[in-house]
């Protein structure tokens, strides 16, 4: 049994997932969480995954991206 949990309740999501979370292109999620300054992706081995609310938080104060 797969437990279903909605995005806006992760705390981390994967690409596909912030992608259509935010409606930015999971290119340009890459993009932006490539750098090692970046504060909302957390790395899994060589997963990357996105921190929601940092990821929220970043995404407020841009003007743009």
């Amino acid at each position: 049994m797969k437990i279903s949990i909605p995005v806006w309740e992760k705390t981390n999501l994967t690409l596909e997932e912030a992608a259509a979370y935010s409606g930015i292109g999971i290119n340009k999620i890459r993009e932006l969480t490539s750098g090692e300054d970046c504060k909302f992706v957390l790395w899994v081995g060589s997963k990357r995954l996105i921190k929601r609310k940092l990821f929220d938080c970043y995404i407020e104060k841009c003007y743009s991206i």
